[in-house]
């Protein structure tokens, strides 16, 4: 995230002795992004944080690919992905492409046993239900229902759930993710007419040091293999940092939707983006207010990229037989639009209490076997009038 952040001791100038209170020397690490050009932070560690004492092998995580070329919407059934204890292997992929995966997870526990760091990607997690504290080598950060979480590619974490009842919608980027360009300033800055600003994202507020040597597995994610690495001290024993590479945390709540006399397009709600999707939230907010607006969304083509949405709460106006946790697909090629019926609803409406997250790619989405087991095959049928075939 673009703006400095400090937390712990740290010393006067970077590069120079810091040293403990026996004498000894603090280790420094440049936790830094796209060689030495990109975001980066400095890290003072009790122990070198480069002791690996085994390498215990690798397991394939890849998405398995169902349908490879697709020309169909879907919807998929989220809530009907099964729970599982395990924190990483309740992470089931339904949409993957080169740039990103879309994963759907209900763990039931903390993650105890390992640390997990991914080191190909971002990852934005949605907290759809649950709560908890999210630890990571750079600090913690309490989540609850409706917040993001922007991990860093290369962050060591874990989660800490406060009960079993959760449900993460995941955005695994290869791309770095960031705020969006039209609402920062050339310092980076967000701007006056930014639908959220520096203040409304959440800093890590607390730091975990920990001087201890043993065997701490870290589970490391590297081009779809999760590797097992035994390394000899604390993976959390970081006395402090600055800099601009961190995890944050930011609530949908906290979004501040932009409207207009008629019906305003999709980037106005964008939140996040990279070169290759853009994540946006649909908030609750006033209608258009033209006295001869038509609230619900146009049909428009989706001749660029694909449109996942996923529902979250509320009332889904343009859509039928929509419920908290489904996912839509729209896929590139073809247009879509609000089912029939919607359009003449909207009509008179003055505010919606719709809340959804929506991520929009710009290579093809292909969908997963994960994927196909929650469903719904027929959904394309869905723009049907009546008197045709459902």
């Amino acid at each position: 995230m673009p703006f400095y952040h400090k937390l712990g001791k740290i010393p006067h100038k970077r590069h120079t002795i810091f040293r403990k209170p026996d004498g000894s020397l603090y280790y420094e690490q440049l936790f830094g992004t796209i060689g030495f050009d990109g975001m980066s932070s400095n890290l003072y560690h009790e122990h070198r944080p480069t002791q690996v004492k085994e390498i215990k092998g690798s397991y394939d995580v890849k998405p398995k690919i169902a349908i490879e070329n697709n020309l169909k919407s879907y919807r998929l059934k989220g809530f009907q992905v099964t729970p599982h204890p395990d924190y990483l292997k309740s992470r089931k992929p339904v949409l993957t492409n080169a740039d990103c995966d879309i994963i759907l997870a209900s763990p039931q526990s903390s993650t105890d046993d390992y640390f997990y760091k991914n080191s190909d990607a971002d990852e934005l997690l949605f907290i759809h239900k649950g709560s908890g504290k999210l630890r990571t080598h750079l600090g913690n950060l309490d989540f609850k229902y409706g917040d993001y979480l922007l991990i860093p590619r290369g962050t060591i974490y874990k989660l800490d759930f406060d009960d079993e009842n959760n449900r993460l919608f995941i955005v695994e980027s290869r791309r770095p993710i960031y705020t969006p360009k039209r609402y920062r300033n050339w310092f980076g800055q967000l701007l006056e007419h930014s639908p959220f600003c520096e203040r409304d994202l959440r800093q890590p507020y607390e730091l975990e040091t920990n001087d201890e040597k043993g065997d701490f597995l870290i589970k490391i994610k590297k081009k779809g293999e999760i590797f097992d690495m035994v390394y000899a001290t604390h993976p959390f024993d970081v006395v402090g940092y600055d800099g601009y590479n961190y995890p944050y945390a930011f609530s949908i709540h906290d979004f501040e939707p932009i409207t207009g006399r008629i019906h305003q397009p999709p980037p106005v709600h964008q939140t996040f983006e990279t070169d290759a999707f853009v994540v946006c939230s649909f908030c609750p907010r006033k209608y258009d207010y033209h006295p001869e607006s038509i609230p619900a969304p146009y049909s428009h083509s989706n001749i660029d990229s694909d449109e996942v949405l996923y529902y979250v709460d509320g009332d889904f106006m343009s859509r039928n037989d929509i419920e908290a946790g489904h996912i839509s697909l729209h896929p590139a090629g073809i247009p879509h639009g609000p089912h029939p019926g919607a359009v003449e609803r909207s009509i008179g409406q003055v505010e919606t209490e719709e809340l959804a997250v929506m991520v929009d790619t710009f290579k093809p989405l292909m969908l997963t076997e994960d994927a196909m087991e929650i469903a719904d095959e027929s959904y394309h049928k869905s723009w049907l009038e009546d008197g045709h075939d459902h």
